[in-house]
């Protein structure tokens, strides 16, 4: 039996819509926040670094979304959310886009996290200049990068329609969640093929269960 250790509002609902799409029997093992918005110590038992997602399988205790969607794919997976065997540019998509996510989107959106914390986190005298420095650092440096970012993804979904074949690909669940949480941060107007693709997960039946079992998408505090 696959046991999913999931905590509340993190990625690893990318990983229980992969096991929805396969069709798989697993347990879910769910861990609420704490009051700081922390994963709870309980997690640590699971796994050293108390992070989620992480999912047990027989003996095997696997952390990291990538790698987890890898290994269920390799041992599950029978062809299902992959491009075909012979589809040598659905591959270079999937393998890309599999990476990107974590390697390049997700360190400026946990970054904008961070720093949009730093003013409530602040003793109240220093506010003001922590305030200056969250402006800052979004005018300057996440802002511009993050819209660079947004222009690669929409110009490839515009011509593609998702990041990879094999709907859902282990390459659009492992984009779905930056993706779901920048549309809760910010307007997507100006982004259709982002807008679609996101449209188009709400509407899969496996995610639609998802969110029945597990909620959707939401951002910590």
């Amino acid at each position: 039996m696959i046991r999913l250790h999931h905590l509340e509002k993190s990625r690893s609902h990318r990983i229980l819509w992969l096991l929805e799409a396969l069709e798989l029997d697993y347990e879910l093992v769910e861990y609420p926040r704490s009051a700081d918005g922390l994963a709870p110590e309980s997690l640590r038992r699971v796994h050293p670094l108390g992070a989620s997602p992480v999912i047990t399988d027989g003996e095997q205790t696997l952390a990291e979304s990538g790698a987890i969607i890898e290994s269920l794919l390799a041992r599950y997976g029978e062809g299902r959310c992959q491009p075909a065997a012979d589809d040598a540019a659905g591959w270079v998509n999937y393998r890309y886009w599999l990476h990107y996510a974590e390697g390049s989107l997700m360190p400026l959106l946990v970054m904008r996290l961070v720093f949009g914390q730093l003013p409530a986190q602040s003793p109240w005298p220093v506010r003001p200049v922590a305030k200056g420095i969250d402006k800052a650092v979004n005018q300057r440096f996440l802002g511009p990068r993050l819209e660079r970012h947004l222009a690669l993804i929409e110009a490839h979904l515009a011509r593609h329609g998702e990041f990879a074949p094999g709907w859902p690909s282990g390459a659009d669940i492992q984009m779905s969640f930056p993706l779901q949480t920048l549309g809760l941060t910010r307007s997507l107007d100006g982004y259709p093929a982002i807008t679609a693709f996101l449209q188009r997960v709400e509407e899969d039946a496996a995610w639609q269960r998802v969110v029945e079992r597990a909620g959707p998408v939401s951002l910590p505090g």
